[in-house]
């Protein structure tokens, strides 16, 4: 399907031919940019309201600065569409977030416009702030830079370091505060309830207006300087309002409230903003979703919708003949629930993903008892490993990705002090169209090589809950780690009776002759698929499910060794340090000799596509495992005897 830009914005390949146009046209390319970013994620897919809420600021930036020598740095870059098409991606758009095409998230390998990769929240300030130093370092007094952040991603700690070092570092940095009260899903927090105080405030608003309007009239001259200015809008903010206290403390001028859907005024006050020196921040207030009604109503479910009527806003759905599994998702949000009206010392924590991990149904169901504490995943561990020391059995469920973020409080927090807190690391493997910032690919090695910690991944749903169960019980006494992938199951009817998994075990699904494959989670089923097709070819391989990468199952892996020198395995981590190094680990350590292929993610960063497509592309599916058999089997013809036992 052919996409057409508006005739203004079909004239735009870069910046520059931004800049060539009339000021009072920009309210028409900032329309014809959100129609462009509207028509191409309705019928391709991809993070849909985010740049719509910013479209008018895009527009502003790239009018008033120079880009790309000015740096500007967008935090997490979800919002970031309308700046790829207006920096020379207009044509390749429709190829966002698919396999090959363009990346969803801003890439410098991909544009010299897109000054910092991004993908994960709160970054920008702190990378903003090394490139302003870097510039002044090397006497670049003309190269402006800015970082652009929500209030969302304002919550998380760096974002509060970066501001830290800003305000005294003396470097020409402008810090564009995006309040919209949004992330994926609703912000929390008191840093939510201060914003909206300086967004209300119509004291302090009118009196600052009012004070800014009498300096305009005023000389500026030896006698009454830009710091004499400051100093007396400080006081009149003091005397009316302490909104402004926590950026003013921080020694960043702080400008704003302003709507930041009126381009005319974002460019003036840019414009502005562009001569004054130092680090500053300027307050924006815009609406996730802004010109599309339906997304600016339900802004969490229009966040990332998938394909849909642009008209009519309905969302194409898969169609089925057969009931389909549930996401792992949702597996875990019911069982959760199940399990707390059972054991009273269950805790769910989430930072910012009750959505995404679907702990929004404990949170609706048990206020009291599931918390989203904000894009703060190391405080979401350490509140985690509070609880656990009075007892409490806490599910801390992080995205995989956003893990490695509070890794130290992982270690320092939970694991040295050996607290029961259980980690369900959601989006485990390769997740697909977000890429490489969000691949769940390193928490097997990161989380395999640290005391006392329990690593587990269940091959379907009823595994799944199997392990929650087990890791809930009194009797389990370590940090425990259940991981598993983004998107669907392999169980229809999933909600199967619990039972506990003897931490440390796993189990032979099929018995064969001359070769075993040892699966780690969901890899699990591409193997099941792989040795039925293998039947056809003559071979009868053994699948072992090992369900822990740590401890091993050592009893079965003792089996293993002694009947099969040809051995391969599967995981949905990376190759280095994880699953398969696990088993080499073991063969050395008791002396055995045999032939192992590992299949995971290989030791590259892997871009993005579909997980079939990346998963295909990293030799793990069934055709891979298929292809793996055959070549160390290389020669057999027959079908081997079943074995009996």
């Amino acid at each position: 399907m052919e996409i057409i830009p508006g005739p203004l914005l079909k004239t735009i390949d870069s910046p520059a031919d931004l800049k060539k146009l009339p000021r009072e046209k920009l309210h028409q390319l900032c329309d014809e940019l959100r129609q462009y970013i509207i028509d191409v994620v309705s019928v391709y897919g991809g993070h849909f309201a985010a740049s719509l809420g910013v479209v008018e600021l895009t527009v502003a930036l790239h009018y008033i600065y120079n880009t790309p020598y000015d740096q500007l740095v967008w935090d997490v870059g979800h919002q970031a569409y309308g700046h790829k098409i207006l920096t020379g991606r207009r044509d390749t758009f429709i190829t966002n977030r698919k396999y090959k095409g363009i990346s969803g998230f801003p890439k410098r390998s991909e544009s010299d416009y897109d000054t910092f990769g991004v993908g994960h929240s709160s970054t920008s300030i702190s990378a903003a702030l090394g490139m302003a130093m870097a510039a002044k370092y090397k006497g670049e007094t003309n190269r402006k830079v800015i970082a652009v952040i929500g209030d969302g991603a304002m919550t998380a700690g760096l974002a509060f370091e970066g501001m830290n070092h800003a305000g005294v570092a003396d470097n020409d940095l402008l810090i564009i505060l995006n309040d919209n009260c949004m992330g994926i899903d609703p912000n929390v927090g008191a840093l939510k309830e201060y914003l909206t105080d300086i967004t209300t405030s119509p004291t302090y608003n009118k009196v600052k207006s009012n004070v800014w309007k009498l300096l305009g009239k005023l000389p500026v001259g030896k006698h009454f300087t830009r710091k004499m200015a400051h100093k007396l809008v400080g006081g009149t903010k003091a005397m009316v309002s302490s909104s402004a206290n926590l950026f003013e403390s921080l020694k960043l001028r702080y400008f704003g409230p302003i709507d930041g859907h009126n381009v005319a005024k974002l460019v003036d006050t840019l414009r502005d903003l562009r001569e004054i020196p130092g680090p500053k921040i300027l307050h924006i207030i815009t609406t996730k979703g802004k010109g599309y009604a339906l997304a600016e109503k339900d802004q969490t479910k229009w966040h990332a919708p998938g394909l849909f009527d642009k008209i009519t806003g309905e969302i194409q759905k898969k169609k089925f003949d057969l009931p389909q599994p549930p996401k792992y998702q949702d597996v875990f949000g019911h069982t959760i629930i199940e399990l707390a009206e059972k054991n009273e010392k269950i805790f769910g924590i989430t930072p910012a993903m009750p959505s995404g991990c679907s702990l929004k149904f404990m949170m609706e169901k048990m206020p009291d008892r599931a918390f989203d504490v904000g894009i703060a995943e190391q405080h979401a561990v350490t509140l985690s490993a509070g609880m656990a020391t009075q007892g409490m059995k806490v599910f801390c469920n992080i995205y995989s990705s956003f893990m490695q973020r509070a890794y130290d409080q992982v270690i320092h927090d939970v694991a040295i002090q050996n607290l029961p807190v259980i980690f369900c690391l959601d989006r485990a493997g390769l997740v697909g169209d977000d890429g490489a910032t969000h691949h769940g690919a390193y928490d097997i090695p990161y989380m395999r090589c640290i005391p006392n910690m329990v690593v587990s991944a269940p091959m379907n749903e009823a595994e799944l809950r199997n392990l929650m169960y087990t890791a809930q019980l009194e009797s389990t006494k370590n940090p425990f780690v259940i991981r598993y992938p983004r998107g669907e199951g392999v169980l229809s009817d999933w909600k199967t009776e619990m039972k506990e998994i003897k931490i440390g075990t796993g189990r032979k699904l099929k018995d064969g002759q001359d070769i075993a494959i040892l699966s780690l989670g969901h890899p699990g089923n591409f193997a099941a698929a792989a040795i039925r097709d293998l039947k056809n070819e003559g071979l009868n391989p053994a699948h072992y499910d090992m369900r822990f990468a740590k401890p091993l199952d050592e009893e079965l892996l003792h089996e293993v060794f002694h009947r099969f020198k040809k051995i391969i395995t599967v995981e949905d981590g990376t190759i280095k340090g994880g699953f398969g190094s696990a088993i080499l680990e073991f063969m050395n350590e008791n002396n055995y000799n045999a032939e192992i292929k590992i299949l995971g993610i290989p030791d590259r960063i892997v871009e993005h596509g579909t997980p079939k497509e990346l998963q295909h592309e990293c030799h793990y599916d069934a055709e891979a495992i298929k292809a793996a058999a055959l070549e160390m089997m290389r020669g057999k013809v027959a079908v081997s005897p079943p074995v009996l036992g």
